[in-house]
């Protein structure tokens, strides 16, 4: 009754069947990529909180200038001159994955020389999401005001892409450690635009800005800050892949607030 053939019949039913097992490899395969897919992207999402005020402070003048959130499609951080509104209009698009607070110690220097700064808060904090943000912003923000766009990195290219479709929206472009992306012809534009160059900068080299020079006015400018690198245009801390500093950050940031506000004053006129 319960022979050989019984026990090796009853064995056969309880051993693993092959779709059984690779059902469970498969199962197991996904629940990893999954998590790995949601370590990914939990930098995209999980974008560190909008602070105003920290860490960029630099002077008195930049201490008393007035600083808000505004919303204009999404957030703007807004920093005003101390006693007026001022008569020209900056926007500064951000570096990728760059937060827009890293760049208010730099729109305070600004606002402390009579400029109205703006910097919209991107989605994913990548300028390519929403490269056409400036429209909206002059449209808000512009009225009687000329502009001046900045752009650092990703940022910065993204604004110059913008920019040769909207040349007469702006009287001046400014990229930070960027080039144009092909095809940005701003060769002949009205006005120059400004390339600032970090010595040491792994990500975006002087002689890859020098080659994007080729897209811009003739009479455009380079300027390269000794010693300094891709991550010292704004406050966000040391960058993956950048090159190593030989100045300190606070004497960068001076060379950077000294070839802008030049620049500016030669495009506006004051």
């Amino acid at each position: 009754m319960f022979g050989r053939g019984s026990v090796e019949r009853s064995r056969d039913l309880k051993a693993p069947r092959p779709a059984r097992r690779w059902r469970r490899v498969l199962v197991l395969a996904l629940t990893l990529g999954l998590g790995y897919a949601i370590g990914l992207a939990q930098p995209l999402v999980l974008r560190p909180p909008l602070v105003l005020g920290q860490d960029a402070i630099s002077d008195a003048d930049s201490s008393a200038t007035r600083v808000r959130l505004d919303d204009v499609e999404g957030r703007v951080l807004v920093v005003e001159p101390a006693r007026d509104r001022g008569t020209s209009l900056v926007i500064i698009y951000p570096g990728g994955l760059v937060r827009p607070q890293a760049y208010e110690w730099l729109s305070r220097r600004l606002a402390g020389l009579g400029h109205l700064v703006v910097i919209p808060e991107l989605p994913f904090d990548l300028a390519v999401t929403d490269s056409d943000r400036a429209a909206g912003l002059i449209a808000h923000y512009g009225s009687s005001r000329r502009v001046v766009l900045i752009g650092h990195s990703l940022g910065g290219a993204m604004g110059a892409q913008w920019a040769a479709g909207q040349p007469n929206a702006l009287v001046g472009l400014v990229l930070l450690g960027a080039y144009p992306p092909a095809g940005s012809d701003l060769s002949k534009a009205a006005w120059p635009s400004l390339v600032v160059a970090a010595e040491h900068d792994k990500l975006a080299t002087p002689d890859e800005l020098r080659a994007g020079m080729a897209q811009l006015a003739p009479t455009s400018q380079l300027v390269v800050l000794n010693g300094a690198v891709h991550a010292f245009f704004g406050r966000y801390g040391p960058q993956a892949g950048d090159g190593l500093p030989t100045v300190s950050r606070s004497v960068a940031e001076e060379q950077i607030v000294a070839a802008i506000s030049t620049y500016l004053g030669d495009v506006l006129g004051g």
